[in-house]
């Protein structure tokens, strides 16, 4: 019997993967012009992690996290988002001091047990931004505009800003007394999970995408209309940087994100043609998670975006040409071009140079044909009359054309070209 693949991950083949590295050199790019560096924290943390950050209301700690216990007893998890692990090891580290901002990105997987559907797995990769140690409103602008110029980059177009604001704890406090009276009524019309939902955190009811909830969320009160005026002042800033820099966006006030950590604000980008499962990237400001962890009191921004669905509607003339193809296909015909073209091929390397050959000893014909289907730039020809006379032949791949050269001039004619 053949052992296959787990249902909901998958293998990123050769031909695909460029693709991805492509998406990912972009981002190391980008975020390196705005001062961020990479962090890289385990694939597993301890349960607690998750269950205290994200919250025990949500989708993700109820249903959907890999936990399991290690040898020793204690309860392991697989990371079902990033922000945590970052959190937690900017704690760790004492990554913070006074006036100091952190800026940090990472990429990797992500585990939840989910249905596996389009664009949704249960493997996933995730790249993520924390910007830590700020709650100037001109933060919470700069990584969006950060990310927005990241997808310029990428040439997508069509892309929404959503943005919204959670107010700070005052707010939110005085907001879900409001938001649960005005819920009260309508509670019967409420899917299982909001009725389950409702006395620990009703906001989650203005996330729902099931439609009952959805027409139930349409008729309550916006948490813009009950802000402090500190929470207010925020938003406003935060829309006037973004408008400065002529980014545009809508007011969206049924996004909440579905993490308990956020705070004040939050946003989401979507996308055009991926249907009801539409949103590309997420994120928001959590300025209370470093102080849940036993940190300093922190203010952070941050987003976390899904490579598996960026990568469905990446503009093809943009991909085009970035799949790997070698630049030099050696051809050897015989036992003593074998022997020579052995450290000729290593000479190219080291040079720099993306060298193949072929190891089945076929005739010429046979490694041409080779050479043709890994889409070379230039094939080196070497037989017996090539060595003895010491003048190897080079063919451009895309023109035909074919000129002789020397052992010691040959790899700097081809990087030449």
């Amino acid at each position: 019997m053949k052992i296959k693949r787990i249902r909901g991950v998958n293998d990123i083949l050769p031909g695909e993967i460029e693709k991805w590295q492509w998406v990912e050199q972009i981002a190391h790019k980008t975020f390196a012009r705005y001062g961020f560096k990479e962090i890289r924290t385990p694939i597993f943390e301890s349960t607690r992690l998750f269950s205290r950050s994200i919250g025990e209301t949500t989708d993700i700690v109820e249903k959907e996290m890999y936990t399991f216990q290690d040898k020793s007893g204690d309860s392991i998890t697989l990371r079902p988002e990033g922000t945590a692990s970052v959190v937690r090891s900017f704690v760790e580290h004492k990554m913070y001091g006074p006036g100091q901002l952190s800026k940090l990105y990472y990429l990797g997987p992500m585990f939840r047990y989910e249905r596996p559907q389009a664009g949704r797995f249960r493997q996933f990769y995730q790249i993520g931004v924390e910007a830590m140690g700020s709650g100037h409103p001109a933060l919470d602008a700069e990584v969006i505009s950060m990310l927005m110029e990241f997808y310029r980059e990428l040439g997508l177009k069509g892309l929404k800003l959503n943005l919204n604001t959670l107010g700070s704890n005052e707010s939110r406090t005085h907001y879900r007394e409001i938001l649960k009276e005005a819920i009260q009524p309508n509670l019967s019309k409420l899917c299982d999970n909001c009725q389950g939902r409702y006395e620990r955190n009703p906001l989650r009811v203005l996330d729902c995408k099931v439609a009952s909830c959805g027409d139930v969320a349409e008729t309550l009160p916006k948490i813009r209309e009950h802000l402090i005026d500190a929470d207010r002042l925020h938003f406003e800033q935060v829309q006037g940087h973004l408008k400065s820099v002529n980014l545009d966006f809508v007011i969206n006030d049924r996004l909440v994100r579905g993490l308990d950590y956020y705070g004040r604000t939050t946003f989401e980008v979507t996308a055009e043609g991926l249907g009801s499962q539409n949103a590309v990237c997420g994120g928001g400001r959590y300025d209370g998670l470093v102080e849940e962890f036993d940190g300093p009191s922190t203010p952070c921004f941050g987003f976390a975006m899904g490579l598996e669905r960026l990568v469905t509607i990446l503009p093809e003339e943009m991909t085009q040409g970035i799949q790997s193809r070698p630049d030099v296909f050696v051809v050897m015909l015989g036992e003593v071009a074998q022997r020579a073209g052995f450290p000729l091929l290593e000479a190219m390397r080291r040079e720099g140079l993306s060298v193949m050959r072929d190891f089945e000893g076929g005739s010429m014909k046979s490694q041409m044909r080779k050479a043709n289907k890994s889409n070379c730039r230039f094939a080196v020809i070497l037989g017996e009359n090539e060595i003895e006379n010491k003048s190897y032949q080079l063919k451009n791949m895309e023109t035909g054309e074919q000129s002789n050269h020397s052992p010691d001039s040959l790899v700097a004619e081809i990087k030449s070209r």
